[in-house]
């Protein structure tokens, strides 16, 4: 098998010759670790893109408070000021451009490149020559994770809750936005389509399954289904406990889960998944083992992870990533027992 192959096999629940592995290459982690983090993920390669020696990230005076500490301030694309004080971990939004719903009238999404245009022939080449050995994705879209960067946390799930006029027409607008980054994603030709919204705290849901169910359920079903049509696969993220929702996930046509483990019984969560045919993204414990652990600890955990999702029969594949606090020593660990299943 090859990379294609080994990850298109674990998607579909079929066997795999050895256990997938997908790298993200956070900037967090080279900020933290340096060459040392290069070195490590050239040793033992993914399988969702050729090996790319990464820049070492230096702060400039302009990056740093009167404490020398990292403390920034980013306006993005959709006119949201952001907040960073962890670099390379996503910010908290210091201006909300539509703090006040009035404003909605007078929104603009931001611009997208066109099929057809110079971006998009790069992109499309880029993509036949990606895909000769390895597995495409791209991130497609998020819906309440975009809206609480753009009102207050506590606006969103009360508008929502309420079912405001505003609400639903920022929903809608979002929609819009991402059906035409589907499009173009489409017309690149990737293999999977990434799509991520949490929606859980550690141990219930952030709204109910009946209000998910009626507010989001339709919009995810409105923007999958293209994907499905073209038999592509669907990927989606959510951190926090969402098991009333798996089920729902599942009929819209998503492929694979990438969850928050911590959040589940991991034997009854594998399990449920399998029964499913959902497949899971196992994203080894950051807030825990990897961070406070010990090496031995995330080998066993790593063990146990491979075992417990039977990743030689498919259904699973490793994702591992960098996160602020990691002992090198752990990442070592983490990446040198994935290894043994290589």
């Amino acid at each position: 098998m090859n990379s294609q192959e080994r990850v298109q096999a674990a998607i579909h629940f079929k066997k795999v010759d050895k256990a997938p592995l997908q790298y993200n290459y956070t900037p967090v982690g080279y900020f933290e670790h340096g060459d040392k983090l290069n070195r490590l993920y050239a040793s033992v390669p993914d399988d969702f893109g050729p090996f790319e020696k990464k820049e070492i990230p230096v702060l400039t005076k302009d990056q740093l408070d009167e404490k020398g500490n990292y403390h920034e301030f980013k306006k993005d694309e959709w006119g949201t000021v952001w907040e960073y004080r962890i670099y390379g971990i996503a910010g908290i939004p210091h201006i909300y451009p539509l703090y006040d719903m009035s404003e909605l009238k007078n929104f603009k999404m931001p611009e997208q490149p066109s099929i057809g245009s110079e971006q998009f022939i790069k992109d499309q080449q880029d993509a036949i020559l990606h895909k000769k050995n390895y597995y495409l994705s791209r991130f497609a879209g998020t819906m309440i994770e975009k809206m609480k960067a753009l009102c207050p946390d506590e606006n969103v799930y009360c508008d929502i809750a309420e079912d405001t006029k505003e609400i639903n027409e920022l929903a809608d607008m979002i929609v819009e936005y991402y059906e035409k980054k589907i499009q173009y994603l489409m017309a690149v030709d990737v293999d999977g389509f990434y799509f991520g919204d949490d929606y859980g705290t550690e141990k219930s849901m952030l709204l109910s399954p009946a209000l998910w169910r009626k507010f989001f359920k339709p919009r995810w079903d409105r923007l999958f289904d293209p994907i499905r049509k073209a038999g592509k696969n669907i990927h989606f993220h959510s951190c926090g406990y969402v098991l009333p929702i798996l089920e729902d996930l599942k009929e819209l046509g998503v492929h694979s889960i990438w969850p928050q483990l911590p959040a589940y019984d991991m034997v009854e969560f594998a399990k449920y998944c399998r029964s499913l045919k959902l497949a899971v993204a196992i994203h080894t414990d950051r807030a825990n083992v990897m961070t406070f652990g010990t090496p031995s600890q995330v080998k066993d955990l790593v063990k146990r992870e491979y075992e417990t999702f039977r990743m030689d029969e498919g259904g699973s594949w490793f994702y591992v990533e960098s996160d602020n606090g990691f002992p090198f020593k752990n990442l070592e660990m983490l990446v040198n027992t994935i290894a043994e299943y290589r």
